[in-house]
Order: C-alpha cells, then sequence, then structure tokens
C-alpha cells in the first residue's frame, strides 16, 4: 500500500511541475543594466514630426525623463525639428512632439547617445508605449515592441536579406 501511495504521490507532484511550467501567460520582464547613460556635452538631437499622412506643419517638441519631468523644449517649424539636450542628461528621454493646430500628440523613446537623428510618428508612438508597457524604456524593451508593433512580411524575414531571395524576388535576376 505504501507503494501505491508513493506513486500516486510522484505523479500528483510530476503533474504540479509540468501545470506550472506550461504558464502561458505574458512575462512583462525589466531590464536594468545597472548603470545610467548620459549625454557627456551638449548634444542636438534633429528630425521630423510626421503623422500618418503628412509632414506636419508647426509644433512644439518637448523633452523629458520617463517620469515626465521636463528637460528642455523647443519649436519645430514644416515638420523638421532640433532640441539642444545639456550635458549629464540621463537616458532614456522621451520627445514629444504636439501640433498647434490639433491635440494629436506623438512620442519617440530615445535610448541611445550615438542616435541624434529621429523621426517622430504614430509609429514610434505606439512602439514607445508598448515599451512601457513591457516594463520601461529600454533597448531591449523598444528592439521587441517594434518587432511586435510594425508589420513586417514573413518573406522579408529571411536570412538571404531584407527582401529575400533574390533570384525569385520580382520574377528572378534582372
Amino acid at each position: 500500500m505504501n507503494r501505491n501511495l508513493f506513486v500516486s504521490f510522484i505523479y500528483l507532484m510530476l503533474g504540479a511541475v509540468i501545470l506550472t511550467a506550461c504558464d502561458d501567460s505574458p512575462k512583462n520582464i525589466k531590464i536594468t543594466s545597472g548603470f545610467v547613460k548620459k549625454y557627456a556635452q551638449l548634444t542636438s538631437l534633429e528630425g521630423i514630426v510626421r503623422n500618418n499622412k503628412d509632414i506636419i506643419k508647426t509644433g512644439q517638441i518637448n523633452a523629458t525623463d520617463e517620469n515626465g519631468q521636463l528637460i528642455v523644449h523647443s519649436k519645430f517649424d514644416n515638420g523638421h525639428f532640433t532640441i539642444d539636450i545639456p550635458a549629464n542628461t540621463g537616458l532614456p528621454i522621451l520627445l514629444l512632439a504636439s501640433s498647434e493646430t490639433d491635440s494629436d500628440q506623438w512620442i519617440v523613446a530615445v535610448v541611445d547617445d550615438n542616435i541624434s537623428q529621429y523621426q517622430i510618428n504614430p509609429t514610434t508612438t505606439a512602439i514607445a508605449k508598448a515599451a512601457k508597457a513591457m516594463g520601461g524604456y529600454t533597448r531591449a524593451n523598444l528592439v521587441r515592441a517594434a518587432e511586435e508593433t510594425v508589420h513586417v512580411p514573413d518573406a522579408n524575414k529571411t536570412s538571404t536579406g531584407w527582401r529575400g531571395d533574390p533570384t525569385t524576388q520580382y520574377g528572378g535576376w534582372h
């Protein structure tokens, strides 16, 4: 009888392990690097503000930390902006663009001190929001958010290049 009880106990434990291991709920993981990247010197960030249809003519750019504290602000004209980020400003920062003509607002998350050109549009806004929901504005979360937010056809995900096999693209070699 003890042997049957032991075997039943083993099956019960095995079942509990399997059920625990098969949890399909998404995990939010916040990856921290242990140090804060900072701009070593005054740095100019520039770029273009667009909606899904056209360039946003005029508006304002606010650079904030991830808690919403204003760092610096600037105006943009004909869609183009330049904003000077002070030395020793920690990353990540958010560039928030708002139009003077309507209430729309767009965001891009800045996590790399070596990049100075930015597009701000609805796609960058969706990526930033998804990264925040994943645990914060880290490079890993932004990459994952971009992969999950932006549609890339399966044919373009091959190891032969962005457009897939060049021998079959557009009916073969040209």
